[in-house]
Order: C-alpha cells, then structure tokens, then sequence
C-alpha cells in the first residue's frame, strides 16, 4: 500500500475518531436535558453538528498534533480538543446563517428558518420569524459553552496556556471576522478590506489556528509553528476565495448553498472588489445596480454572474487561489515534521482548493 493511501485510509480513520468523540458528547449533554421544549432545541443542533460536514478544522488540528508527536493513532486529548473546533465551527455556522439571512445550510434548511417553519405550522403565539431567529441564536449559544467545556476535556491532560490562547483567540477572531463581514456589506470596500475579512473570518479561525493548536498541544518548536502559519493564512485565503466563487458561480445542488445569497446581501468579496476595479463602465453600472439589492431574484443574478465574468475577475481569483496554494505547500514542505502528517496536510490543501462544495 503506498503512503498516500495510507493517508487517505487515516483521514477516513481520524475523521471517524473525531466524530465518535463529537457524538458521544453531545449524546451525553442533550441525555442531561428533561425539558422536552430544550432538549428538542439541543437535539436538532446535535444533529446539525453531526451531519453532513467536511471537518476540516478538527482535521488540521490533529494532523498540527500528528506531525509533531508522529504517533499512528489519536489520543482521546486531541480528539476533545479537535471535536471542540468542529463544536464551535458549528456554533459560528447558526449565528452566521442568521446574520446573512440564509435559506439554506448544507442542503437544509437553516436552524432560524427551520423553527421559524415549526413556529408558524404549530400556530403558536407571537411572530414565528422572530421565534426562529431567537431559537437559533441560543441554539449557536449552546454550541460555544459546550465547545469550551470539551477543549477543557482534553486540555487537561496536557495544560499548556499556549493552547488555551489560541483556542481564545481562533474564537476571537471568527467574531472579529463576522463584525468585519457585517461592515463590508454596508459600505463598497477596495481589496484590502476584503482581503482582511478574508483573514478574520476564515484563513486564521479555519486553518492556521486548528493547525497550530494541535501543534502546541504536541510541544512544536517555534519554527514549526511558524511554517504551519504561513501554511495556514496562505491555505485558509485560497478556502475563503474559493467559496466566494461557490457563492455566486456555484451550484445551489452541488454546493448545498444558494448562489444568490451573496448577491442580495451585496457581501464584501476579493471578487466582487476586483470585478469592480476592473469593470468597465457597462458592467459596473449593471454591478452598482443589482449588487446589495435585497429584492435581486435569479434572473438578476444571472446578470451579476455574466458582469463578474466579462469582467476578467473569475480567472484573476482563480490565479490568486492557486499562487496561495503553491506558497502554502511551499511553507510545509520546510516544516520538519513526521512524513504522514506532511502527506496528509498536502491531501488537505488540495481539498481545500479543488473541491466542489
């Protein structure tokens, strides 16, 4: 069996580890709850957790462990700590659903549309969108406590306040990226600013962060924090760019998210902000117009995706994702670290880039 397969097979194996550890948590938390009303509430967001989900963040953190401490099998601390970034990824999905008004979340429903529906089918008292939202909110509330109370889980058997930091900080910085989200929807912004969204909201809290948790829960040198730094920004950017395109070129089936979202809310892209400087004056009136309107329907949005296009900025960002995909692996392969995790950071950069969803 050659190494990369290998790695495949591990993957797959850790994946399981991480979710077995997610779920008996979470079982173990909802089975605490008696209030039929709550534990309904806990239950969905435990099978929202559980789901359909690509796990990348818990993933870069065991293989940020993994190649440090080159062990062929996880122990039950990473796995806590691990499973907790994929809690509090979860978390931070429900509170950036509403915050974006989204319909959809990995071919579902959102939760606040979700008890939304539940409130207005039941007849309940009151506004069944506000019961939704409310629902939601303290649904994604849930999800942040229990995932500080799992890192605790695993933390303890190794105490390091470096770790601890970081799991602040990458929580920290997924808010600080929202806020920043939230203003660029409000105001044109120039490339830059998204950029920095880019590195708030997802480079940091999605990729460097796990990576370097699970590396400092191993004891890594400062070299090899730094390498899976610059790994991490480099890799979480070309993620960020790649879903962007998803959010207005990709396929609502395949993707398992709308593809007009973006458009309404007129989010503040590394796309959109390129498609504007390049545009001329035809494409950027047709953008100024239809760009942040709420009431945009498809064929609307047609019309933004063939501007961007004519633009030239789709294939500007295509040539943006796979220079930080190649400077990425150039960081890691100065990194001395056990082989397998290298395969295995190398197989997830690839995923992170060339994916469909």
């Amino acid at each position: 069996m050659s190494g990369s397969a290998l790695t495949l097979e591990e993957h797959a194996a850790v994946r399981t580890q991480i979710e077995d550890r997610l779920r008996s948590f979470l079982d173990a938390k909802v089975g605490e709850v008696t209030n039929a009303e709550t534990r309904g509430v806990l239950q969905r967001l435990r099978d929202f957790a559980l789901g359909a989900g690509k796990r990348m963040r818990p993933l870069f953190c065991y293989w940020g462990w993994r190649g440090i401490l080159g062990e062929d099998r996880a122990e039950d601390d990473i796995l806590s700590v691990a499973a907790a970034v994929e809690l509090f990824h979860v978390a931070a999905l429900i509170h950036d659903d509403i915050v974006d008004r989204s319909d959809l979340r990995r071919g579902l429903p959102t939760m606040h549309r979700a008890y939304a529906r539940l409130h207005e089918e039941s007849c309940w008292n009151g506004e069944s969108g506000h019961f939704g939202l409310s629902a939601a909110l303290l649904a994604g509330n849930a999800g942040i406590v229990w995932s500080d109370e799992l890192f605790h889980d695993g933390w303890r058997a190794r105490r390091s306040p470096g770790a601890m930091s970081l799991f602040s900080g990458l929580r920290a910085d997924a808010i600080h990226g929202e806020y920043l989200d939230l203003f660029g929807e409000a105001r044109t912004g120039s490339v830059a600013e998204a950029l920095e969204v880019v590195r708030y909201k997802t480079a940091g809290y999605s990729v460097r962060d796990p990576l370097r948790l699970g590396g400092v829960l191993a004891g890594a040198p400062d070299d090899v924090l730094a390498a899976y730094g610059t790994y991490g920004m480099l890799l979480g950017e070309a993620y960020q760019m790649r879903d962007d395109l998803f959010g207005i070129f990709g396929d609502p089936l395949t993707t398992g998210k709308s593809n007009v979202d973006d458009i309404r809310q007129g989010k503040l892209t590394v796309l959109i902000t390129i498609a504007r400087d390049l545009a001329g004056p035809r494409e950027a009136k047709l953008i100024d117009r239809l760009y942040g309107a709420p009431w945009v329907d498809g064929e609307g949005a047609a019309e933004v995706r063939d501007a961007v296009e004519r633009t030239g900025a789709r294939a500007v960002v295509e040539d943006m994702i796979s220079d930080r995909h190649t400077g990425a692996l150039r960081a890691l392969e100065s990194a001395a670290i056990h082989p397998a995790a290298s395969e295995a950071l190398r197989g997830l950069a690839h995923a992170a880039v060339d994916r469909r969803t």
